[in-house]
């Protein structure tokens, strides 16, 4: 008889973490690059190296058709004019795409399409979905005043890329105005 992988798990909404999951934690230091204004990075930095985010994840199998799934907590706060957000990444098979479901707090998914440079704010908001593509770099941002919560959901053979982004870095940028969050193209690649 085949060993199937635990069938069930539970998490924990407060504290953003799956039982028997690997958790992720990515603080100040770990986002070095990501965001623009580097001397206000900096002058944070020098505070303190507060967590930003972290992902509590279960890959529960391998096998063509199996699914990974992770649950993540990205803390509010701001460097500079610009908001809080994941390091970002594309997958490692660019056909991969993904599924979050926002549990709590607001925020915004940065989406920039690898091939034609189409790029998207898509709102995340309590209990709605964000679908992204395959071949499309992806960037969670905390634009509320309280941690936005939310599950993720993608194919096992997915993998991360987080290096594409390291280098390259996103287009565009997501910063605080006095109209709400905007969308604003970075001064390195203007």
């Amino acid at each position: 008889m085949k060993h199937l992988p635990e069938l069930h798990s539970q998490f924990d909404l407060s504290e953003a973490r799956i039982d028997r999951g690997q958790l992720v934690e990515r603080r100040l230091s770990d986002l070095a690059g990501c965001f623009e204004d580097e001397d206000s990075f900096a002058k944070s930095l020098a505070k303190g190296n507060p967590l930003i985010y972290q992902v509590s994840s279960q890959e529960p199998g391998n096998g063509l058709g199996d699914m990974h799934f992770g649950i993540g907590m990205l803390m509010p706060g701001r460097i500079g004019d610009e908001y809080y957000l994941t390091k970002g990444h594309l997958h490692e098979s660019r056909e991969a795409a993904e599924v979050y479901i926002c549990l709590s707090g607001t925020g915004a998914m940065l989406l920039e399409h690898e091939q034609t440079g189409d790029v998207q704010l898509v709102p995340m908001t309590s209990h709605s979905f964000v679908y992204v593509p395959g071949y499309t770099a992806h960037r969670t941002v905390n634009t509320g005043i309280e941690p936005l919560r939310y599950i993720g959901v993608y194919p096992a053979n997915a993998g991360h890329d987080y290096q594409t982004i390291a280098k390259r870095g996103f287009r565009h940028r997501v910063v605080a105005t006095t109209d709400g969050p905007q969308l604003l193209l970075r001064e390195s690649h203007s």
